[in-house]
C-alpha cells in the first residue's frame, strides 16, 4: 500500500487553510486517533494515555459515537479533545459537497465542537471553505501518518516508521479501531515510551 508517511510539502501548499502541523511544539506531540469510538480499541487508547498523563485527540465517526455514548463521556471527562469524521466516513472526492456537509452536520449533533478531519485525509476545497465559513470548523490533517491500518505492514516495520520519522510538534494519526487494533496494542506504548525518553508531552489539539 503506497502513502506518504510525512504528509510532502505540496499536499500542504494546496490545502493551505487546514492545519498540519502545530506550531510552537518544540517539546510537544499531537496523538490523534480516528474511527472511533470502537468497544475494545478505544478503552485502550485512553487506559494508555491515563498510565502517562498524555493527553490526544479523537476524531469520531458519528454514528460509532451514537452507538459508544459512554465512551464519548469518558474521552472528554478525562481531558481530551473530541473531533468529528462525518457521520459515515464519507470519501469526501466521491459525494457533492451537499451531502458531505449534510453528514458532517449530523454527526455535529453528537460530536460537539470545531475540529474536523475528513476520512482518507479526501476533501475538496469548495468543502473546505463551506466548512470553514458557514459551519466554523477547522480542517485538521497530518504531519505524520503511522500506517497502522495498513494490511502489509508488519507491527515492528510500523513502529520503527514512526520512530524514525516523528518530529516535536508533529500531528501524528492513529485509529482506535478494530483494523488497526493489532498493530496498535503494539505500536502505542512503544510509541508512548519513546516519546517521554525524548522529553516531549502529548497534548490535545485545541
Amino acid at each position: 500500500m503506497l502513502y506518504p508517511v510525512r504528509t510532502p510539502w505540496l499536499f500542504k501548499m494546496a490545502y493551505p487553510s487546514c492545519l498540519w502541523q502545530m506550531p510552537g511544539g518544540k517539546d510537544k506531540i499531537y496523538l490523534t486517533f480516528d474511527d472511533g469510538p470502537h468497544e475494545e480499541m478505544t478503552p485502550f487508547v485512553l487506559d494508555e494515555l491515563a498510565k502517562r498523563g498524555a493527553k490526544a485527540t479523537f476524531f469520531a465517526i458519528g454514528k460509532n459515537a451514537e452507538t459508544y455514548p459512554g465512551l464519548v463521556e469518558r474521552i472528554l471527562r478525562e481531558g481530551h479533545a473530541l473531533g468529528n469524521h462525518t457521520w459515515n466516513h464519507l470519501n469526501g472526492w466521491k459525494v457533492p459537497d451537499a451531502i458531505y456537509i449534510e453528514d458532517i452536520s449530523r454527526a455535529r449533533t453528537i460530536l460537539k465542537g470545531e475540529l474536523f478531519r475528513p476520512p482518507y485525509g479526501r476533501i475538496s476545497l469548495s468543502q473546505c471553505r463551506k466548512l470553514e465559513k458557514a459551519l466554523h470548523m477547522r480542517v485538521v490533517m497530518w504531519t505524520l501518518l503511522s500506517g497502522d491500518f495498513d494490511p502489509e505492514l508488519e507491527a515492528e516495520k510500523c513502529l520503527q516508521q514512526v520512530l524514525d520519522r516523528m518530529r516535536a510538534g508533529d500531528i501524528v494519526v492513529f485509529h482506535d479501531s478494530a483494523k488497526a487494533s493489532e498493530k496498535l496494542r503494539y505500536v502505542l506504548p512503544r510509541v508512548m515510551d519513546e516519546i517521554g525518553k525524548r522529553g516531549w508531552k502529548c497534548e490535545k489539539i485545541a
